[in-house]
């Protein structure tokens, strides 16, 4: 499939050009795909006036059906790189990042960081608040493994998302890790102009069961 084998968003014009069909035929059986749950679908940038486009990525939760890399193949090789090179692992996680972004980014680094965190089967939500945003991650793609070693797994997942963020004007003031089978994760990201890497990387905070309802 073209979106599983693109290395970037693909647009409903790009999918008519290759394969010689009708741009409504493309829109049903897009839209078909989505509900399924097998891709993604995102605003694209804007080429002028007028909506921006619509774009789509493969959904996470499909992965191993497209024949990509899977969330457990992708933890067991960061926890083989922590026992190997001996770094923390949320150095690890930060390392990580740079495979992990989506493509295309946009100028929008909250959606961007959101669609990343969505394509390794977080399923973030944004909740925008004062200078920033918190992202609740409703899902952990690491669970079990989390379960047995939740400090190490958050902070893998907290240093992933510093790196998601890198070069932006974002940066990482918490994530508030709840207990992974129940997930509901509180990733909490502020804009802020400081080029100081160690001023820009967040806390892990291991919660309980559940976030906070309120933004902090």
């Amino acid at each position: 499939m073209l979106i599983a084998e693109a290395d970037h968003a693909v647009g409903v014009s790009e999918l008519t050009g290759h394969f010689g069909l009708n741009h409504n035929a493309i829109r049903q059986h897009l839209a078909h795909l989505v509900a399924a749950g097998l891709v993604i679908e995102r605003k694209g940038r804007s080429a002028g006036r007028g909506r921006p486009p619509h774009e789509y990525l493969i959904d996470p939760s499909a992965q191993n059906r497209w024949g990509v890399v899977g969330s457990y193949e992708q933890i067991s090789r960061l926890l083989a790189e922590v026992i190997t090179s001996g770094l923390a692992p949320e150095e690890v996680g930060r390392r990580s990042a740079q495979h992990l972004r989506a493509p295309d980014t946009s100028v929008d680094p909250i959606a961007d960081l959101s669609i990343a965190m969505a394509r390794q089967g977080f399923q973030p939500e944004v909740r925008e608040v004062p200078g920033g945003a918190d992202v609740v991650l409703h899902s952990c793609p690491f669970a079990s493994t989390a379960s047995v070693a939740r400090e190490v797994v958050c902070s893998m997942h907290l240093g992933i998302a510093e790196g998601l963020i890198e070069g932006t004007d974002l940066r990482v003031e918490e994530l508030v890790a709840c207990d992974p089978d129940s997930a509901n994760c509180v990733l909490r990201v502020r804009y802020d102009a400081s080029t100081e890497p160690e001023l820009r990387r967040g806390k892990l905070t291991l919660a309980g069961d559940t976030a906070p309802d309120e933004p902090g």
